[in-house]
Formats: structure tokens, C-alpha cells, sequence
């Protein structure tokens, strides 16, 4: 049985880096135009370079064109399509028709994917987009683990992907107006305010009398009537893996270095963990580390069929994990490394470095708070300036190498509640 594999966000060069770093097989990334990563992406010098550099260590780059087009768009296609056929990329994730055979016309040698945004959830969905060339279908969170499985039986030839990890959207597979509406955002846009997140009031209004509001009392649940706890298939990997799944995907193409370091390094440990030894395999440890990362709470979302309230977090938006993204490694010296910080750091914290090469976390006390920027030992330091970095010495890490902590090695910090 060939491994699936396993496909990881990179909103950023550097989330990129970190996602090959930590064992993804692939990433999908983004120009800043004709997507949903409006707000961020590539250039197009750093993309060709990503996709250079990947193809070098035989792994994957799929572009991203997954808008739904506008009139607007059209005078862009042609120049996209050069763009596409200049870079070379793996393949073309798709979910507009019109887009699908424009792309086919003039980039007939890039594959081409269809995106999640396009609500594939059944066999004749499927087998359609199979006979206009389409390689893979991303298919809809909505779509049931059975009647995945079904679709992957009825139509063996077309590479089918689901999604294991991440957020999940109150709407259709992304199709919420929620946001457009409030803030004049679009979510089809790749600039989704996550309006599903805030805290609402509701009110009454009885007709005979139209200027009086009654407020509608909810119990001590909260007011967050929409907010969606996270995504998390790990307790069913092992059934996703029996079931021949080609691509397993993690959602989150703006989350932290920390959410795609993690995801990737334990889904990687995972799976290879069950190809060697399928019948030992059992889910908590790998969850474990899957539990700090910052999370609403987890969920199956659609794998046994509609979810019910479960699948809610009705009580906060803040995250139920005791730890926060802290820091990344951004350079070694022969007197120790340099770490960019994402969180206050305090004389005698512990920062648990998570090694690409080890599954245990690495924990540090950083005895001495050294400013990466004057090299003065101080007793805090927080992340208010850009680029804000501590100086760990090398007698901090005790037998670990540079070698094993390489540079986008990320840490976490736990948080005092």
C-alpha cells in the first residue's frame, strides 16, 4: 500500500520552509492575486525559487487559483497562465469551470486539482471533473469518511483529497457571506474576518410592535452561536490509511510557524509509525502533541455523517491549550543560536523545542535572557519590535546539535492561565 501524502499550507517562504523541514511531502501556496491568499503569498521570484528548491528534495508545490472569477478577472487569466507555465508547478488547484478549461487550454501541461471551494462530494461530481482532465478532486468537508470511501471505489483512476486538520468554516466548504456583509470582506477573496468567531446578541421583534427589541437569554453556554471547534481526524488516521486516501490535507494557510511545524512533524510521525507497524498503532501519543496546539476545541466535523452540537464551541473563541507559539530558530553561531520570539519571554522560562528529528519535545531553560539585538542579559523581553530574537548559548542545549535543531526549528512556550 503507497503512503498518501500529505499536503501542508504555506501562506509564507518561510511557512514553506517549515512545512518540508517537519516532513510534508507537499505544500499549496499562493501568488498574492486570482486566490484566496490575497492578503499574503508569494512574489513570483520567491515562488520560482520555492518550487526549484523543492523539486530538489522531490517534493511538491501546488498553485493555488481557486477564486470563483469575476468579469474583472478574466484580463488576468492569460497573464496567470504564463505565469503557470513559466513556473512549472506541480499542479493547478482549481475550483471555477470557466477557469478549469481556460487553464486546460493555455497550461495544458500543469495538472489540474479541484479545489475544496468547488463542493465535490459525490462519485458523479467526481467522475465529471474526471472526464474534463482533472487528476485529483479536493473533496468538500461535508462529504462523510463512507461516502468517501464509496467515491474512491467507484472512481479508481482520479487521486481523491481530503481534509484531516484545521478550521473549520461555519458555511458550505467556505462559501459564507457573513463577512462581506459585516466588514466588506470577502471569504471567496482570501480576506475571511472569521465574523462565525464573535460574540452575538439575539433579539426578538414581535410585529405590532416594531421599535421594541427582546433580547433572546441564552445559558451559561455563551453567545457564540456559530464559532466551530477545530478539525481533528487524527483518532481515525489509521482508518483513513486503510482506505487508500492519496492526499491528506491540513487547512490553516495563515496559521503560525508552530501550527505547520506541529501538524506536520506529528501526521508525519504518525503515518510512517502505522506503514511499519499497523497492528501496535494507536492514536493518544501523536494527539497529545496535537492537544497544544492553540485549538477551539477538536472535532470530527463531517467523518460519521451531519455533527451535531458537539462539534460547537459555544463558549469561547479563545483557545482551550495551555501552550502558544514562542519562538523559531533563525540562525547558529559557533556560540550558540539566535531565535525570533512570538510570545513574552522571562528569565528561567522553558522553551520546548520541537526537533525534525526527534519526537520528544527538546526543553530548554533559558537561565540566562540574552536580547538578540544588543547581546545584554535582561530579566524579560517581548516580541514588540519586528524581527525581536534571544541569544541562547550553545552550553544551553546541552547534547543537542545545530544539526539537530536546524534553523526554522520552532518552540513552544507553556502559558500561566
Amino acid at each position: 500500500m503507497k503512503k498518501p501524502e500529505l499536503l501542508l499550507p504555506a501562506g509564507s517562504p518561510e511557512a514553506l520552509e517549515t512545512a518540508f523541514l517537519y516532513g510534508a511531502d507537499a505544500v499549496y501556496a499562493g501568488l498574492s492575486s486570482l486566490s484566496l491568499r490575497t492578503t499574503r503569498g508569494f512574489s513570483m521570484e520567491t515562488l520560482r525559487e520555492a518550487i526549484e528548491k523543492a523539486h530538489r528534495k522531490n517534493k511538491k508545490i501546488y498553485l493555488t487559483l481557486n477564486l470563483f472569477s469575476k468579469n474583472s478577472d478574466l484580463d488576468k487569466l492569460s497573464g496567470f497562465a504564463q505565469t503557470v507555465n513559466l513556473l512549472d508547478p506541480d499542479g493547478l488547484i482549481v475550483s471555477d469551470p470557466g477557469v478549469f478549461m481556460f487553464m486546460k487550454k493555455h497550461a495544458p501541461s500543469i495538472p489540474l486539482h479541484i479545489s475544496t471551494q468547488a463542493n465535490v462530494g459525490s462519485s458523479l461530481t467526481v467522475d465529471f471533473w474526471r472526464s474534463l482532465g482533472a487528476k485529483a478532486c479536493v473533496l468538500s468537508r461535508e462529504t462523510s469518511f463512507a461516502e468517501i470511501c464509496e467515491i474512491k471505489k467507484q472512481i479508481p483512476d482520479m487521486k481523491i483529497e481530503m481534509f484531516i486538520h484545521g478550521s473549520m468554516c461555519m458555511s458550505y466548504s467556505g462559501r459564507c457571506l457573513l463577512s462581506s456583509f459585516l466588514t466588506g470582506r470577502s471569504a471567496n477573496r482570501g480576506q475571511c474576518a472569521h465574523v462565525c468567531r464573535w460574540k452575538y446578541k439575539l433579539f426578538l421583534q414581535e410585529e405590532s410592535r416594531p421599535f421594541e427589541f427582546f433580547p433572546i437569554q441564552e445559558d451559561e453556554r455563551g453567545t457564540y452561536i456559530m464559532n466551530s471547534k477545530d478539525l481533528c481526524l487524527m483518532p481515525k488516521l489509521d482508518l483513513i490509511l486503510k482506505a487508500g486516501i492519496d492526499l491528506l490535507k491540513v487547512e490553516g494557510r495563515n496559521k503560525t510557524p508552530y501550527y505547520v511545524a506541529q501538524t506536520a512533524r506529528v501526521y508525519r510521525k504518525a503515518i510512517d509509525d502505522w506503514f511499519e507497524n499497523p497492528d501496535d498503532w494507536d492514536f493518544k501519543p501523536y494527539q497529545a502533541e496535537l492537544d497544544t496546539l492553540q485549538n477551539r476545541g477538536y472535532t470530527f466535523g463531517f467523518f460519521d455523517g451531519v455533527p451535531d452540537g458537539c462539534a460547537q464551541n459555544y463558549e469561547s473563541t479563545q483557545s482551550v491549550s495551555e501552550y502558544r507559539n514562542a519562538a523559531v530558530i533563525s540562525d547558529w553561531t559557533e556560540q550558540g543560536a539566535e531565535a525570533v520570539i512570538y510570545q513574552k519571554i522571562n528569565s528561567g522560562d522553558t522553551l520546548s523545542f520541537l526537533s525534525p528529528y526527534h519526537f520528544s519535545p527538546v526543553d530548554i531553560t533559558i537561565s540566562r535572557l540574552i536580547d538578540g539585538f544588543s547581546k545584554k542579559e535582561v530579566d524579560v523581553l517581548s516580541p514588540g519590535r519586528v524581527g525581536q530574537s534571544i541569544f541562547i548559548p550553545r552550553s544551553f542545549f546541552g547534547k543537542f546539535t545545530a544539526a539537530e535543531l536546524p534553523v526554522f526549528t520552532v518552540a513552544r512556550l507553556k502559558v500561566k492561565r
